[in-house]
C-alpha cells in the first residue's frame, strides 16, 4: 500500500510497519532504477509526494516473486529483532554468486526498552527526542538519494543475478533460526574482482527502530558520479573500502556506524549465524 506517514509513531507496531514499508520501497527503486526487472514486475505507489515503483509477484517475472519471497523473510527476523543487516548482493557468474558487483546493505538497530533518545547519534542528547517529522524527513530524503544515485551510477552488465544474505545480533537469535526462504550459509564471505568503494546513503531513524543504507560497488561505476550529487541533503560519505582484518582489534572496537560496508573480502567471524537466500 502507500506510504503513509503517521502523525505519531507511538508504538513499536507503528514503527515496525514503516521500517517494513520504507525497507520494500528501497529495495524496489534499487531493483527498478538499476535495470534488474522489467516493468510489468512493478506497480506505481506514492511516498507522500514522491512516486515510487513497488516490486510485486508477476508470473512472468519469476525473479521479482523471488525477492518478494524474501523481503517477506527479511520482515520475518526484522519482526524478532533478529536482523542486524541484509545484504543484497549482485553478480554476473551464475556459477560463482560469491563475486560480487555491487552491494547494497541495509542494517538495523532496535530499541530493547521502549524509545531511547537519539539512539543512533554518537553525541547522545537527553533533551532530543525523534519526532514523526524527522522521520519522514529523513525518508523522503533517503528514497531521493537512492533516486539520484542509481541514475547516476553507470550501469551494471546486461545479465546480472541477485542473493540476499541476512546478519543477526547472534546474543538473542536462536542457534538454529532460519527465517521462510533462507537456509544456513555456507560461506560468508563475498568478494569484489574489481576495487569497490563504498558510500554512506543514509539513515532513518524512529523512536524504535534505525535503518541505515550503505551501497558498495565498483569504482569506474562512481567515476560519473558527480561529487555535488553526493553532499545533497546531508553529507553522504563516498569512501574507498580498504581491506580490514576482522582480527583487527581496532576494528572490534568500531560502532555500527563506523562498520566498514564490505572489505575487499567479506568474513563476518563475530557473527556465526548468517543466512543466504535459497
Amino acid at each position: 500500500s502507500a506510504v503513509v506517514f503517521p502523525k505519531k509513531i507511538a508504538t513499536e507496531q507503528q514503527s515496525l510497519m514503516l521500517v517494513k514499508r520504507l525497507l520494500a520501497v528501497a529495495v524496489s527503486c534499487i531493483t527498478y532504477l538499476r535495470g534488474i526487472f522489467p516493468e510489468s514486475a512493478y506497480g506505481t505507489r506514492y511516498m507522500d509526494d514522491v512516486c515510487v515503483k513497488i516490486l510485486r509477484e508477476d508470473k512472468n517475472c519469476p525473479g521479482s516473486t523471488q525477492l518478494v519471497k524474501w523481503m517477506l523473510g527479511c520482515y520475518d527476523a526484522l519482526q524478532k529483532k533478529y536482523l542486524r543487516q541484509i545484504v543484497l548482493a549482485v553478480y554476473t557468474q551464475p556459477e560463482d554468486p560469491q563475486t560480487v558487483t555491487e552491494c547494497y546493505h541495509f542494517k538495523f538497530k532496535y530499541t530493547h526498552n521502549g524509545p531511547l533518545l537519539d539512539f543512533g547519534s554518537k553525541d547522545n542528547k537527553s533533551d532530543s527526542t525523534i519526532t514523526c517529522a524527522d522521520t519522514k524527513k529523513a525518508s523522503i530524503l533517503l528514497i531521493r538519494k537512492i533516486y539520484v544515485l542509481m541514475q547516476n551510477l553507470s550501469p551494471l552488465p546486461n545479465d546480472v543475478c541477485l542473493t540476499m544474505k541476512l546478519l543477526y545480533y547472534d546474543e538473542v537469535t536462536p542457534p538454529g533460526y532460519q527465517p521462510p526462504g533462507f537456509r544456513e550459509a555456507k560461506d560468508g564471505g563475498l568478494m569484489f574482482n574489481e576495487e569497490p568503494m563504498y558510500l554512506n546513503v543514509g539513515e532513518v531513524p524512529t523512536p524504535f527502530h534505525m535503518l541505515k543504507l550503505k551501497i558498495t560497488t565498483e569504482k569506474q561505476r562512481m567515476e560519473n558520479v558527480d561529487k555535488n550529487i553526493l553532499r545533497q541533503g546531508e553529507t553522504a560519505e563516498l569512501l574507498q573500502v580498504c581491506g580490514v582484518s576482522r582480527d583487527d582489534p581496532e576494528e572490534e572496537s568500531q560502532d555500527m556506524n563506523e562498520d566498514p560496508a564490505l572489505d575487499n573480502e567479506v568474513e563476518d567471524k563475530n557473527h556465526v549465524n548468517i543466512s543466504e537466500a535459497q
